[in-house]
């Protein structure tokens, strides 16, 4: 469960978001693990390692499985992990004349990790896009009002005039590098797991590489030269790239927090937070989360380089760790672009009043 929805009905609107919730959904999750399924199946018969037939037989009851998502729930305390009832009832659903073809070669790993690849990347996909619109949004101001002067303060001291471009482009820029780093880092996130009981692929004998190719293709992930089960380090770079997003939209919140104060009057919001005990204040609320959201962040990345952690070839507690914070982390990071979105497109004067 993702700790940022806890209060849907009171605290929710502040932390939820929708789209990157779905993503993590059980649904998307039990359709990646078919998609895993399929591509194994199909991959065993193209490198002959079953026969044709009993590949496509298997196909068949995997695009006609409907898993039963409560019994799948009910085992997880148990095995610890939702893969082994799927991969049971899958089973049962297809029948000993196509089992060979069944999940064969693979752990719970691979399933759990590939769907958990397949959700980042809808994932990405959604947060790049609302950077382009929040660096969008950015450009509009700075069109507006990025020739106005103001006063550029060091140490939160008043010390040389400069213009509300120069302040944006502390803002602007590091966002768009953070597009640039997405692409970089993408290849090295979006990679198919498949490994088997040990991570060294040997259950399927010679044909290893071509059933891992033939996967990676179907599912449209890069093929790493081994299984990553105890290798961590590019979910913990992912996290990082998060946390790098929300830190730059935090900062831009906390400038517009200042700019907004009484006695400084550099900011004017059409609309802001209201006061039970004083009507006369308009409180910065949206400014205020992007701070928040980005702490939260910072705090989830230690997490993050814990679950880095994982003894021998396969660690049970680092991988839970990871669930727990990865997709918290996300839903944050999606969270705070729509909030900036929103309050960027708030302001109606940036600079000192005339």
């Amino acid at each position: 469960m993702n700790p940022l929805t806890h209060e849907p009905h009171m605290f929710g609107p502040l932390f939820t978001d929708e789209t990157i919730s779905a993503a993590f959904s059980s649904a998307r999750f039990l359709s990646h693990f078919s998609a895993f399924e399929r591509a194994l199946a199909q991959a065993l018969g193209e490198a002959r390692v079953v026969s044709p037939k009993v590949s496509a037989a298997a196909v068949a009851a995997i695009d006609s499985f409907v898993p039963d998502l409560e019994a799948i729930r009910a085992k997880v305390l148990t095995d610890g992990v939702p893969a082994p009832e799927y991969a049971r009832q899958l089973k049962a659903h297809a029948g000993p004349d196509c089992l060979a073809a069944i999940h064969a070669g693979a752990t719970s790993q691979d399933l759990v990790d590939t769907a958990t690849v397949l959700a980042l990347r809808e994932v990405t996909e959604e947060l790049g896009q609302r950077l382009h619109a929040t660096l969008a949004a950015l450009d509009k101001l700075d069109s507006t009002f990025g020739k106005v002067e103001m006063m550029g303060r060091t140490r939160m001291q008043a010390a040389l005039p400069i213009t509300v471009s120069d302040r944006i482009a502390g803002w602007k820029m590091p966002l768009a590098t953070h597009l640039e780093r997405l692409e970089e880092i993408r290849p090295r996130i979006e990679q198919l797991q498949f490994g088997g009981a040990v991570g060294n692929r040997a259950a399927t004998g010679t044909a290893q590489e071509a059933v891992a190719a033939h996967m990676a293709g179907a599912l449209g992930l890069n093929n790493p030269p081994r299984a990553w089960h105890a290798m961590r380090d590019g979910m913990a770079e992912y996290a990082g790239w998060l946390s790098l997003v929300t830190g730059t939209l935090g900062k831009m919140g906390q400038d517009l927090c200042l700019m907004a104060q009484q006695g400084v009057d550099e900011l004017r919001l059409s609309s802001g937070g209201s006061s039970s005990a004083m009507p006369h204040k308009q409180n910065p609320v949206l400014a205020e989360m992007l701070v928040t959201l980005a702490r939260y962040n910072a705090v989830q990345l230690g997490g993050m380089h814990q679950a880095l952690l994982h003894e021998q070839e396969r660690s049970g507690a680092a991988w839970t760790l990871e669930w727990m914070i990865l997709p918290a982390m996300a839903g944050a990071t999606g969270k705070a672009l729509l909030l900036a979105q929103d309050l960027l497109g708030k302001i109606e004067r940036l600079g000192p009043a005339r």
